[in-house]
């Protein structure tokens, strides 16, 4: 499969500019138009936001194709735009890199957890737990908190600091503090220009939506009722990425601001393939539609999954969880 996959790994200059260009226009002008309605209808510069926040996912995208070096041939290339992004998503290029490469290194494996994913507790693990380190579980698990919360926690704290001293480098700490050193001036700057207010009532909505579609997305593709753990000697790259990432197939124009991240089993099995081309790989070998398929409706159920069964191998909700192992289980 991975032999099948290389042919689609080649990134395209004029593919790559092309959605540059059809994602940076629209939300500059998205941007201008919101800023100016301001003075009609402030509702107006709100809604505005919104929408900027489904560009804003689409701009991740690209960095993020960026950090793999998938989106130019050129490593400059690549990082000198994942670097421009990061400026519009707040989020430090260096470092997320090296987050989301231990993701990768480590999706599905039981013994490597807690890098760029979302934190997943066993039956075992969570039985372990005290009352209140459960009653943290539960709130942090819940779909609620994580994404009316959680877009705004991702912005204004995971983001803005590197936690993982051991595991990161210098310069990619540094890249946090600097990428905050460089948006601050900058943010603030805009927001004195065309006063906090009108700023406000755009960048909030806009981090909020990208920030929420993001977490749901990222949360989708591998939180799924039979996704993929295992101990690390028993793990197994290829099968992490087929069986441990979902095939999200959402609808056309979901499809385009996401980047058709939805075809997250191929890229999981394959990082260098750009974004643009992950749906022919996907296509071009039934093998490639082996992966676990979730649908816009059927992806709502996955909300109240929260603790994985080695004993079933699958997520089980909490509801389940007391059904199966009792009373002393909540």
């Amino acid at each position: 499969m991975l032999a099948l996959g290389q042919a689609f790994t080649k990134p395209s200059t004029t593919k790559s500019v092309l959605q540059l260009l059809t994602t940076l226009v629209p939300l500059a002008a998205i941007v201008i138009a919101s800023m100016v309605a301001f003075d009609l209808q402030p509702l107006l510069t709100v809604l505005g936001g919104g929408v900027a926040g489904l560009f804003l996912v689409r701009v991740f995208i690209i960095q993020h194709d960026c950090g793999h070096g998938s989106f130019f041939e050129s490593r400059k290339a690549n990082d000198l735009v994942g670097r421009l992004c990061s400026a519009l998503t707040l989020i430090p290029y260096l470092y997320w890199r090296r987050q989301h490469a231990l993701h990768h290194a480590g999706n599905g494996n039981l013994d490597r957890r807690g890098h760029g994913d979302i934190d997943v507790y066993t039956v075992k693990e969570y039985l372990a737990l005290s009352k209140w380190e459960r009653i943290r579980y539960r709130v942090y698990r819940n779909p609620i908190v994580f994404l009316l919360l959680g877009p705004f926690f991702l912005v204004l704290v995971v983001n803005r600091f590197a936690f993982d001293k051991e595991k990161s480098s210098v310069r990619e700490r540094r890249s946090v503090l600097l990428t905050n050193l460089f948006l601050f001036p900058l943010y603030s700057a805009i927001a004195f220009a065309v006063g906090p207010l009108r700023f406000c009532s755009f960048l909030f909505p806009a981090l909020f939506v990208a920030g929420a579609v993001g977490i749901w997305l990222f949360y989708i593709q591998h939180q799924f009722e039979h996704t993929y753990w295992k101990k690390k000697e028993e793990w197994d790259y290829v099968k992490a990425a087929m069986a441990g990432s979902s095939y999200y197939r959402l609808p056309r124009v979901l499809r385009w601001f996401s980047g058709d991240v939805g075809y997250h089993h191929i890229h999981h099995l394959i990082p260098h393939i750009p974004n643009y081309r992950l749906a022919a790989c996907h296509e071009s070998d039934p093998k490639f539609q082996e992966a676990y398929e979730v649908t816009l409706l059927s992806s709502f159920r996955t909300m109240f999954l929260n603790v994985w069964d080695e004993e079933l191998e699958r997520l089980i909700s909490f509801r389940e969880l007391r059904r199966r192992y009792g009373p002393s289980s909540s």
